[in-house]
């Protein structure tokens, strides 16, 4: 794709956002609501999809891990909470632009330039559906232009560490398809050199292979 394509391929994709979604105010929990009709994953065979609120939820919950190991075990500073608000909210754009598969939103830089503006454009228009006297608390969550560099790098680890457990899941599963995805995911995280994922990954990421029934018998019996 061409920088002019690039260009011409993103105000299209403008053209209809703002065409489309011209949204009401007080329609924005609404939208929200509507999460759970988006299902990641496109391109792959699932045994279980996976929808966006249950992804964005996992998110969270990794996210506020990720603080809270900075702050006890690295002695930071991280705030916890804010992390999970900003992973809450981070795909919410989707509403409007769905799922992009992985692979077409890095296939270029181009692309992934052009894609990230769409999605603060598409972030701006959710705001318009929240009340004028509260919209001044969710531009940050919906905006991830105005994220700090350590808030990003934090909740991005907790979008892979999230997508690492599907794989995991689809793995147990009997799922194929899912293992050269995984084998990126876990090279990516590596990549990152982020102490807080890898210490997730060492003392949780291993409950997720077993049973609910060992994790119980494991307690008991002390092992």
């Amino acid at each position: 794709m061409t920088s002019r394509q690039s260009c011409d391929v993103k105000s299209e994709y403008q053209n209809i956002v703002r065409m489309e979604y011209q949204m009401n105010s007080g329609y924005f929990y609404a939208m929200l609501s509507r999460m759970k009709y988006i299902n990641r994953w496109g391109l792959m065979r699932n045994t279980k999809n996976e929808n966006l609120s249950e992804h964005s939820l996992e998110t969270a919950f990794i996210a506020h891990a990720l603080g809270i190991i900075n702050n006890e075990v690295f002695h930071g500073s991280v705030n916890a909470e804010h992390l999970a608000v900003l992973a809450m909210y981070h795909d919410v754009t989707e509403i409007i632009t769905g799922d992009m598969p992985t692979p077409v939103k890095y296939y270029s830089e181009q692309i992934r330039r052009a894609y990230g503006e769409v999605e603060d454009i598409a972030g701006r228009e959710l705001l318009t559906a929240i009340p004028e006297e509260l919209r001044s608390r969710y531009e940050e969550p919906l905006l991830e232009s105005s994220w700090s560099e350590e808030d990003y790098r934090f909740v991005k680890a907790a979008d892979k560490l999230s997508a690492w457990l599907k794989c995991i899941e689809e793995r147990k599963m009997g799922n194929t398809d899912f293992c050269d995805a995984e084998r990126t995911i876990q090279n990516e995280l590596v990549k990152m050199q982020l102490p807080e994922a890898d210490y997730f990954c060492k003392h949780f990421i291993p409950a997720y292979t077993e049973t609910i029934d060992r994790s119980g018998n494991a307690t008991m019996n002390g092992e």
